[in-house]
């Protein structure tokens, strides 16, 4: 079965939500531990906190490059906002955690400098959060093929 997108695009910014059966610490972790980012996006390393820059390996993409990325913020365990650039552009991602009887809601929102590349980036972000889920439920990451080019036409309507 293929993955539905649900993404949504306000102005420019693109937004994405997942749930969790877990308590708002615990995706916290997920977030923000280099041992559990690693079962979803990626290792880090760095001396981490609001203003410092850390190393992210990207292993899912081609090369499993390093990038540096900024914390601009740190309120554990509530938001997290990093910022990057790149061969692809300005990074500027927001992750906000609310919990309500032990279910976990993360909102993340990635501020677009323009929509020209959302057809892009929304798959990505899409196949990046399923396999946070699949990791924080035991399961197998997802296929990025099942992703894209498949969800690129939906982010695409929406410019």
């Amino acid at each position: 079965m293929s993955p539905t997108p649900t993404g949504r695009l306000f102005g420019n910014d693109l937004v994405l939500t997942r749930t969790f059966r877990a308590p708002v610490a615990d995706v916290w972790a997920s977030l923000t531990d280099p041992a559990r980012t690693a079962r979803w996006f990626g290792p880090w390393q760095g001396d981490a906190g609001p203003g410092r820059t850390v190393k992210v390996q990207m292993v899912h993409e081609e090369g499993e490059p390093w990038m540096e990325l900024t914390i601009d913020a740190c309120e554990p365990p509530r938001r997290l906002a990093v910022s990057a650039v790149d061969e692809h552009g300005t990074w500027n991602l927001d992750m906000t955690l609310a919990e309500d009887a032990g279910v976990t809601e993360l909102r993340f929102t990635q501020h677009l400098t323009d929509t020209g590349s959302v057809g892009d980036v929304g798959p990505g972000w899409e196949y990046y959060l399923d396999a946070l889920v699949a990791s924080h439920e035991g399961r197998p990451a997802p296929n990025f093929d099942d992703y894209y080019p498949a969800m690129k036409d939906y982010f695409e309507a929406q410019r």
